[in-house]
């Protein structure tokens, strides 16, 4: 046998070799792929099993808790749906004796701001034996407050802030830094006033008017709204409804709020109800997992397949 017929068996003897190795590197990385994602499933299970048996229902009677936490947006926690969902559903329990809105939070929507406002007064007068009262936490101003007034009472810690009862539209102008730069702005519009307010135009002072009229119409549902839900509470000044904030202590003085209080000891002492049931509406599994996962997940797992691949085929 020839030295070239001794090297083509080995040859072929290390081909062999090298590609059960690969096949078997292979098996072992989608071994380890679906074992993860059997991990992945019962996670998901587990989560499920958790979200069951959490909030909703009691058979004793409770104080209900609807928690409005961040900023009131659309597609937000603190979303007018979300909200008025926690709600009903704690009103419509035939075990509340009082609901409780935990408010933390900045503002947000005016619009989202008063769907809720309105449709806390709507339950009230729907269930006018259930009490709906407002624990304010670290910050309830500007469209947390507007929710706020629709309460029958309003309890703050001492150094919660309240208040910021006003409107505000902002952006920025980039007029002057495109003349350094030699831009120069093409703008189309169909409708004299579609462009109203442009950042990359002057301003135009007819434009600023119509903003500040709208804002200005805004402001005055804010406060018609406000002094429908405090009543003779509220001790108006010419700061009440300037925008300015104050601390908890503060607003009681001013008929803000009513009084200093927890949950814990509105729930206890004012509802005589000490247990606590949250009827928050939470996320589902669908969303949390897309929140905390997002696309980013699917595109690392395909990442993982194609590398596991590649080492595969090397």
């Amino acid at each position: 046998m020839s030295d070239n017929d001794g090297q083509w068996e080995r040859g072929v003897i290390e081909k062999l070799a090298s590609d059960a190795l690969k096949e078997q590197r292979r098996a072992r990385l989608w071994g380890i792929f679906f074992k993860l994602l059997t991990f992945a499933y019962l996670t998901v299970v587990l989560i499920l099993a958790v979200d069951w048996k959490g909030g909703g229902e009691t058979s004793g009677k409770h104080t209900a808790l609807v928690d409005l936490t961040g900023v009131i947006a659309p597609g937000a926690d603190a979303s007018a749906d979300k909200v008025m969902a926690g709600l009903q559903a704690a009103f419509e329990s035939k075990n509340t004796q009082g609901v409780v809105l935990r408010i933390n939070s900045p503002g947000g929507s005016p619009v989202q701001s008063q769907t809720i406002y309105d449709e806390m007064r709507r339950l009230r007068k729907k269930y006018p034996d259930t009490p709906l009262y407002v624990v304010v936490e670290d910050i309830c101003a500007s469209g947390g407050y507007y929710v706020a007034a629709a309460a029958d009472r309003i309890y703050v810690s001492r150094a919660s802030i309240v208040g910021s009862i006003g409107v505000r539209m902002d952006g920025f102008g980039f007029t002057r830094l495109m003349d350094k730069l030699g831009v120069e702005r093409r703008l189309l519009t169909s409708g004299d006033n579609k462009a109203m307010l442009d950042p990359f135009s002057p301003v135009n002072e007819r434009h600023k008017r119509a903003a500040q009229g709208l804002m200005d119409e805004i402001h005055q549902q804010f406060i018609a709204d406000v002094r429908e839900g405090r009543g003779k509470r509220l001790k108006e000044s010419a700061e009440t409804f300037s925008g300015l904030i104050w601390s908890g202590q503060k607003s009681v003085e001013l008929g803000l709020a009513d009084s200093l209080g927890s949950l814990e000891h509105v729930a206890r002492d004012v509802i005589k109800a000490a247990e606590i049931v949250d009827y928050t509406q939470k996320e589902n599994i669908a969303e949390k997992l897309a929140k905390r996962f997002g696309a980013g997940a699917a595109s690392a797992i395909a990442d993982w397949a194609l590398r596991s691949e590649n080492s595969g085929l090397r």
